[in-house]
């Protein structure tokens, strides 16, 4: 009937506050019963004090005398009612009773002998009369002036009517004992179940979501802001980004199914066109135009199978750069060379005018940092439109003379705000209309991290992007001086 976190609290929790509730349930049903008894306790020991007064003048040595003044007493007692009274002699031998009947012979005054050997006077006694019924009583004795006992006065209660009251305050006790148990199983059930329902349906969701249901998350609902409503929040949160992301990586299959399929396209058509050719017929022009085809779109095929193993090795945590100490200019200049050709036959202007200055090296991996010039230039070149610009220039400033910066401008598109903060995520693509496989910023921002700088994209749709390429300068000690291999 009840398991996990129910079944959990039943046994720990409840069974604490059911210890707790029993004890007070008992401490109070003794306090209650130390109240009634002490009660009536005081009120035989309120009454007895009566006699002081009563036999304070009294002389005489004889029973007689002393059974006159008794009869009187008990003849005058106003509690009769309530209490009964007994007149004893010296012996412990009953001759008056405020009842008018003479008690068993065989019932026993443990009281009156207490009272005998205490030195104030008086003794009380509770327990079962010869009867049976439960009683409580106390035993005065009267002593002369010689200090000769004369007789003593016992004073006798009925518990019954007392003991109905303690049973009954007992119930009571116990009755709200049990309402309170009541409210905090009830409360308590109510609070679990606030827990345990939406943990269920978090956990049937999340069940849904792992088999691809990502529309699973819009039936997670929360009554309440606490832990559990941002627990609620949080999956709610993780769905529609792994909605996102499968998205993301779907669009990134078929980008790159379409950037695999045009090259090979291509190949094979000039490879199927030479080779169907008869020998000596294809002018030389033409067999040119087909090689350089095949040439590069074999160069573009490697360069996008280059791009997936190196994202592979960047999500398998095994990205290996060569570092070395390097001359940056040197690197970037080849880099700018080798698009030089590219930027005019699709005219446009590519910008960039080398230092004539030194800079100091930078410690890294040189076919790597290759890799990232060629794809931010690359970018830069793709979103340009015919006749549009692209300037490059590296930096080095005596304010800041531990940096160096390689800064990339274009005349583009530019990016939208809502796509700028997500352009170096795996797998998303802000313009759709261009080719690229959506994972080369992504890789490039990785290579950066590695070389502990840093990769800054600012820009605005319409008005074209800045790139900001930030390397550490090298310094002697710092580094082993001989290359080496550093991991992810």
């Amino acid at each position: 009937m009840f398991h996990g976190i129910t079944k959990r609290w039943m046994l720990n929790t409840l069974s604490v506050i059911l210890t707790i509730i029993i004890l007070i349930v008992v401490a109070l049903i003794f306090v209650v019963t130390y109240l009634f008894q002490s009660g009536v306790e005081q009120n035989l020991a309120s009454t007895g004090n009566e006699l002081s007064i009563v036999f304070s003048g009294f002389q005489s040595t004889g029973s007689a005398e002393f059974a006159s003044a008794a009869r009187d007493y008990v003849e005058n007692f106003d509690k009769k009612e309530h209490m009964g009274v007994m007149v004893l002699n010296s012996t412990g031998k009953v001759v008056l009773t405020s009842t008018g009947f003479i008690p068993d012979e065989n019932e026993k005054f443990t009281d009156f002998e207490s009272a005998l050997k205490n030195e104030d006077g008086y003794a009380f006694w509770s327990g079962k009369l010869l009867s049976g019924e439960p009683a409580m009583s106390e035993t005065r004795v009267i002593k002369n002036p010689d200090g000769a006992v004369v007789g003593a006065v016992r004073y006798i209660v009925s518990m019954e009517p007392v003991n109905s009251r303690i049973i009954l305050f007992s119930l009571i006790i116990i009755a709200i004992g049990l309402v309170i148990l009541g409210l905090v199983i009830i409360s308590g059930l109510l609070f679990i179940r606030s827990i345990v329902k939406p943990i269920q349906r978090l956990s049937e969701a999340a069940g849904q979501i792992a088999q691809g249901d990502f529309s699973a998350s819009e039936k997670i609902e929360h009554k309440y802001d606490d832990e559990i409503g941002d627990l609620c929040d949080a999956v709610s949160d993780m769905a529609k980004d792994l909605q996102t992301t499968e998205q993301m990586k779907n669009d990134f299959i078929s980008r790159v199914s379409h950037e695999l399929r045009t090259p090979l396209t291509a190949i094979k058509g000039w490879a199927e066109t030479m080779q169907l050719s008869e020998r000596g017929t294809l002018d030389r022009r033409t067999f040119d135009k087909g090689m350089g085809v095949i040439i590069k779109e074999s160069t573009r095929l490697t360069s996008i199978v280059e791009e997936l193993l190196d994202f592979g090795r960047i999500q398998s945590g095994r990205m290996v750069l060569m570092n070395e100490k390097i001359d940056i200019l040197a690197e970037f200049d080849e880099t700018v060379y080798m698009l030089k050709e590219r930027a005019v036959d699709e005219g446009k202007h590519l910008l960039y005018d080398e230092p004539e200055v030194v800079y100091p090296p930078i410690y890294g991996d040189r076919n790597r940092l290759k890799q990232v010039f060629l794809n931010i230039l690359d970018n830069a070149l793709k979103y340009t439109p015919k006749g549009g610009v692209v300037a490059a220039q590296v930096i080095y400033s005596k304010d800041e003379p531990d940096i160096i910066k390689i800064i990339v401008t274009d005349s583009g598109c530019g990016i939208s705000a809502e796509d700028l903060p997500r352009v170096k995520e795996k797998f998303y693509k802000a313009n759709q209309t261009v080719r690229g496989s959506g994972i080369g910023l992504a890789v490039a921002d990785e290579i950066m991290n590695l070389h502990h700088g840093s990769l800054e994209i600012e820009s605005g749709e319409g008005v074209g992007t800045t790139v900001t390429l930030t390397f550490p300068v090298y310094k002697e000690g710092a580094e082993n001086k001989r290359a080496e291999v550093v991991k992810l």
